[in-house]
C-alpha cells in the first residue's frame, strides 16, 4: 500500500482514508475496470456499424486501455461484490445483443457467446512477456478472431463457455493452496 500510496503521489494515510484494506482497493479498482468495459460493451451494442465491425471496435478499445484493467481474467481478484457482478451480467447482454445483431443478418456464426467474446479480450488485453509490438499484434489477432466469427464457417468445437462455469472454475482456483 505504501508503494502504491508513493506512485500516486498521495499520503499513506489519504490512501487508508479512502481504502482501508488492499482488498478494498483491489475492489474498487476491479468495479472501475468493470465500468470502463462496460462503456465498450456499450458503444459496440449501441453502434450502427455491422455486428462484427463493432466487436473489432469493442477489442480495440480494450486493446487501447488494457493498462487500466484490473480484471479476474487477468489475474485480478474474484471480487463477488453485487455491483460487479451487475456489471459483468451487463456487459455480457450487451455483447448478446452485438451477437444477436450479427446473427440476424447472417454475419455471425450462431454458436459465439459473449464469453468466447470476453475471454479473447481479456487475452487481447494481456501482453506477452517480452512482446515490443504487442498493439499491432493484438489488433492482428481480433481480426483474424473476428473473420473466424463468420457465419459460413464450421461449427466450434467444444461446449459454449457460459458464466456459471467460468464462475465455478474461478472458485476451484480460489481453493487452491
Amino acid at each position: 500500500m505504501a508503494t502504491i500510496a508513493e506512485q500516486a503521489g498521495v499520503g499513506i494515510g489519504t490512501l487508508y482514508r479512502h481504502y482501508p484494506t488492499r482488498e478494498a482497493l483491489l475492489a474498487a479498482l476491479t468495479l472501475r475496470s468493470f465500468q470502463l468495459v462496460l462503456q465498450h460493451a456499450r458503444t459496440a451494442a449501441l453502434s450502427d456499424e455491422p455486428a462484427p465491425a463493432a466487436l473489432e471496435q469493442f477489442f480495440e478499445r480494450t486493446i487501447a486501455a488494457r493498462n487500466q484493467l484490473i480484471l479476474p481474467l487477468h489475474g485480478g481478484p474474484v471480487i463477488h461484490d453485487g455491483k460487479i457482478v451487475a456489471l459483468r451480467t451487463e456487459i455480457r447482454n450487451l455483447l448478446e445483443q452485438v451477437l444477436d445483431r450479427g446473427r440476424r443478418d447472417r454475419t455471425i456464426r450462431p454458436d459465439a457467446t459473449p464469453i468466447d467474446i470476453i475471454i479473447t479480450g481479456a487475452i487481447l488485453a494481456q501482453p506477452l512477456p517480452h512482446t515490443t509490438d504487442w498493439d499491432q499484434l493484438a489488433r492482428r489477432q481480433a481480426s483474424i478472431f473476428v473473420a473466424g466469427l463468420a457465419a459460413t464457417d464450421p461449427p466450434l468445437p467444444g461446449s459454449r463457455p457460459t458464466r456459471a462455469r467460468r464462475e465455478d472454475e474461478s472458485v476451484r482456483a480460489a481453493d487452491l493452496p
